[in-house]
């Protein structure tokens, strides 16, 4: 049978607690250090991955839209260009009636 030593038994104790108030300092400053680090982002008119990424999207919709806009313009300027077909290429004869 084992005997427990007391001042093993007080150093565990000792040991966890201090690694407890370390972990709680850490995520402590972790949450000081996000805070900070969210203000100056704000200070320095920063975007969020999220906003970029939204950004992001809409420049790449209107990019596409544009390249299709401006493939319909070029097929209107083309046919534009080309000349108007008339529905007979020979003159019209015109002959007057006489009065009777």
């Amino acid at each position: 049978m084992q005997s427990r030593n007391p001042f093993l038994s007080d150093m565990a104790d000792l040991m966890t607690d201090a690694f407890s108030a370390a972990q709680a300092a850490g995520e402590e400053a972790r949450a000081v250090f996000h805070a900070r680090a969210e203000r100056m982002a704000a200070e320095l008119d920063l975007v969020t991955r999220e906003e970029f990424e939204a950004v992001r999207a809409q420049a790449a919709a209107a990019s596409e839209e544009v390249e299709s806009l401006r493939a319909r313009v070029e097929k209107l300027e083309a046919a534009a260009k080309k000349p108007a077909r008339s529905k007979s290429t020979t003159p019209r004869k015109t002959t007057k009636k006489s009065s009777s």
